[in-house]
């Protein structure tokens, strides 16, 4: 069976594709969920490979991949938050961590069944008129003690009790607008973290970071991502701000020191935003521009086409195996 693309949209619902995205379909409403919903995150579940939950401006949502129906989940998340990042503990399936817009971070130690508010407190209303939301939350696959969550415009935050407790941190950061979070465990922990000024890098387990340059036009860095292959490769998403009006994708071999623009067909149009990769094939790999455009490589991110079809605003792009 061919691996399946996900692909998480902002106002037109969840959209699949079992061939490699050279044909994609929607969900549409009968499947169980408004066909119009924002789709903000995307979660494998690692104790059901026939699981795939959303977090959408409608609540939780879990799909079931081979019947292609989904299911709400009932969560506090009903009452007024968007749920923008979502995450299964690596150690623990049964524990699951959502994080909201406006920005709150909510945790279940059963699956979904029951959830409680943790003691994290964001402003909701940023200094630009902004809502505060999650963008990401990353735990670490080594150390189940460690995990971190971004922040559009309120830092990093971290944990180093099981995803219990967590606390702001800025040492070293150049902007409080955090956009994605890469950890990498070859010998020395590297964690990194993107934002509207660039990309920063720490080598204390987020305690303090260090910005890492690249040459761009722009400094907005959206996703950062390692090669699912277990190297030293990373890639990373840029462009001129959301939605921009170009984007680019870059590499880096060497855990973030030097960086290379990756070459893509075509002229990309908006700020590129997304990478999905997974290790049941390192080779495959798609990205997707705000706007819409997608992008496929089957080489591990030497050479990439371009998919015919184009959506809307893209915010979640994820492939698993059939």
């Amino acid at each position: 069976m061919q691996p399946q693309l996900y692909i998480a949209s902002n106002g037109l619902g969840l959209w699949t594709s079992d061939n490699l995205g050279e044909t994609i379909v929607r969900l549409g409403s009968r499947a169980g969920m408004y066909s119009g919903n924002q789709i903000w995150a995307l979660a494998a579940d690692p104790s059901d490979a026939n699981a795939l939950w959303l977090g959408t401006n409608g609540g939780l949502f879990r799909l079931d991949r081979r019947g292609k129906k989904l299911t709400h989940v009932p969560s506090p998340m009903d009452d007024r938050h968007k749920i923008t990042a979502l995450a299964f503990s690596p150690h623990d399936p049964a524990i699951v961590i959502a994080g909201t817009q406006f920005a709150a971070l909510f945790r279940s130690d059963d699956h979904g069944r029951s959830w409680r508010q943790l003691d994290v407190v964001v402003p909701e209303i940023c200094a630009n008129m902004a809502q505060s939301r999650f963008t990401q939350i990353l735990l670490d696959p080594v150390d189940a003690r460690l995990g971190w969550a971004g922040v559009e415009l309120g830092n990093v935050w971290r944990t180093t009790d099981g995803a219990n407790t967590w606390h702001n941190i800025t040492k070293g950061l150049t902007s409080e607008d955090i956009h994605g979070l890469a950890v990498v465990n070859h010998g020395r922990r590297h964690v990194f973290a993107t934002t509207d000024n660039g990309v920063h890098v720490s080598v204390d387990d987020g305690e303090s970071w260090q910005p890492r340059a690249f040459e761009s036009p722009s400094p907005y860095t959206r996703a950062i991502v390692p090669r699912a292959g277990g190297d030293d490769v990373l890639f990373m998403t840029n462009g001129d701000g959301p939605p921009g009006s170009w984007g680019r994708l870059y590499r880096s071999a060497d855990l973030g020191q030097h960086w290379q623009q990756v070459a893509l067909p075509g002229s990309v149009e908006s700020s590129m935003w997304s990478i999905a990769v997974n290790p049941a094939n390192p080779n495959l790999m798609f990205v997707s521009a705000a706007l819409g455009q997608i992008y496929r490589s089957t080489d591990g991110g030497d050479n990439w086409t371009a998919l015919k079809r184009r959506l809307g605003e893209i915010r979640h792009v994820m492939w698993l195996p059939g």
